[in-house]
C-alpha cells in the first residue's frame, strides 16, 4: 500500500518556484492552495450508493461498528432519569466524569477534555494545531476525519503506507516527520484495516517522536482487546510525554448516538484547546448521565468484548472457507477484499436487506463488515454468499 509522491512533489515545489515569475498578481494562488492543489490522494476510497434503498428494509445494519447490545440497561435507566433535568447545564456532571475518566487513566482530571464523540475531538484539535497550515502525517489508509480537516485547512498530508502485515510503519512515518510536521495522528487498532500495532515499538515511537511533535493516538477500539492495558499509550501521557490519546463510548459502551468520548492529554495540550473552541457546552445531560453510569458496567462491556469476539470468529471462519483472505482484527468489525464489482455488490447485499460498507482500496474492492449480532452475522454470511455467486 505504500505509494510514491515523488513526483507529486516535485509538481509542488515547480509551482512554488515558477509561480512568482510566471503568473500575474492578479491571478497568482497563495502558497496554501498551491499546496491544497496538489494534495496526495489516499489508496482509500469509500463507494457511495447510487442506487435508492429503503432504511426500514435494513434487516442487519453492520455498516457503522455500531455496537447491537448498548447502551447498558442501567445506563439507559440513568438517561431516562436524566430527561427531567435536562432544562439544567450540565456542568456538574460533565466534572464527575472528568473525575472518574481522570481516576480511571491515572491522570489529573485537568489532563482530561471531553466531547460529543471523539470525531469531535479529532477535528477540534485539528483545528487548532492547522489553522495556519503545516503537515500531518499519518498512515494510509487510516480513519480520515482529522486527515480532512486538516487538508480542509490548508495543511499537508505525509501519508504512509501500511507494513506487509497492515501495522503502521512507524520508521516510515518517523522519517516523515519534519520542521512543518503539526501532528502525527495513529489510529491503533486501525480503522477501516482493524489491525493492530505492535504497543511496545508504538510506545518507543511516541516517546520519541513526541519530543519534536505532538502525537495523536486514536483508541476508539481499543477495549475490544483482551489485554486493552498493555496496549493503551495513555501512561505516556502520566510520564509527561506530548502524547494525545482518544476514547470514546461509541463502541464497546454502545453509545454512538448519544454522541460522548474524551481525550487525555498534557493540561498545556488541553488548555491550547479548550482556550480556541468549547469544551463542555457540546455535551448534553443525558449523554453525562449515560456515560457516569456506563463507567461502572464492566460485566456488560466484558460481554459486549466476548460476544464480539465470537462473531468475529465465526464470520472470519466462514468467508474464508469461501476463499477471502480477512485481515486478522482486533475491532467490532472485519475487512476483506472482494472478487466483485464494488457499486454491484452493495447493492446486492444491500437489496436483500444487510448494510455494509465497502472501500476501494489500492484500486480493488474491500467489504468491511461490522459485527452485529450471531443472528445478523449468520444473516450476513448466507447473503453473502447469495450476492457473490
Amino acid at each position: 500500500m505504500n505509494k510514491s509522491v515523488n513526483r507529486r512533489n516535485w509538481i509542488k515545489s515547480s509551482l512554488l518556484g515558477l509561480g512568482a515569475l510566471t503568473v500575474s498578481p492578479a491571478m497568482a494562488l497563495s502558497k496554501r492552495e498551491i499546496l491544497h492543489a496538489y494534495q496526495p490522494e489516499s489508496t482509500l476510497k469509500e463507494y457511495i450508493p447510487n442506487f435508492n434503498y429503503d432504511e426500514a428494509r435494513i434487516t442487519a445494519r453492520l455498516s457503522a461498528n455500531e455496537n447491537p447490545y448498548g447502551p447498558a440497561p442501567k445506563v439507559i435507566q440513568a438517561i431516562s432519569e436524566a430527561v427531567s433535568s435536562g432544562n439544567r447545564y450540565g456542568h456538574r456532571d460533565a466534572a464527575t466524569l472528568i473525575e472518574m475518566i481522570a481516576e480511571k487513566e491515572g491522570v489529573s482530571p485537568e489532563h482530561i477534555m471531553l466531547g460529543p464523540g471523539s470525531s469531535d475531538l479529532l477535528e477540534k484539535t485539528a483545528f487548532v494545531s492547522f489553522s495556519h497550515g503545516g503537515n500531518i502525517v499519518s498512515a494510509d489508509p487510516a480513519y480520515m476525519s482529522i486527515v480532512s480537516t486538516a487538508k480542509a485547512l490548508g495543511a499537508t498530508w505525509k501519508p504512509v503506507g501500511l507494513t506487509k502485515d497492515y501495522a503502521h510503519d512507524l520508521d516510515a512515518m518517523a522519517n516523515a516527520v519534519d520542521t512543518e510536521t503539526k501532528l502525527v495522528y495513529v489510529c491503533n487498532p486501525n480503522n477501516p484495516t482493524g489491525s493492530i500495532t505492535d504497543p511496545v515499538k508504538l510506545k518507543s515511537f511516541c516517546t520519541s517522536v513526541s519530543e519534536k511533535t505532538p502525537v495523536f493516538v486514536d483508541e476508539a477500539y481499543l477495549e475490544f482487546l483482551d489485554d486493552a492495558e498493555s496496549h493503551t499509550m495513555v501512561g505516556l501521557v502520566a510520564e509527561g510525554k506530548d502524547v494525545i490519546v482518544a476514547r470514546t463510548f461509541s463502541k464497546i459502551h454502545g453509545m454512538a448516538g448519544l454522541r460522548i468520548g474524551y481525550i487525555v492529554a498534557q493540561p498545556e495540550r488541553i488548555k491550547s484547546i479548550t482556550n480556541k473552541v468549547r469544551s463542555t457546552m457540546g455535551l448534553c445531560v443525558t449523554s453525562l448521565k449515560g456515560a457516569i453510569a456506563s463507567m461502572k458496567e464492566q460485566k456488560f462491556l466484558e460481554d459486549c468484548k466476548k460476544r464480539n469476539a465470537e462473531c468475529r470468529t465465526f464470520v472470519t471462519a466462514e468467508i474464508s472457507k469461501l476463499g477471502y483472505d480477512i485481515i486478522p482484527s482486533y475491532t467490532s468489525f472485519l475487512i476483506f477484499p472482494i472478487t466483485m464489482a464494488g457499486d454491484a455488490f452493495m447493492k446486492g447485499m444491500y437489496d436483500e436487506g444487510v448494510g455494509i460498507r465497502v472501500f476501494n482500496i489500492a484500486d480493488k474492492p474491500w467489504c468491511r463488515v461490522s459485527m452485529g449480532t450471531m443472528e445478523e452475522m449468520k444473516y450476513f454470511v448466507e447473503t453473502f454468499k447469495k450476492v457473490t455467486v
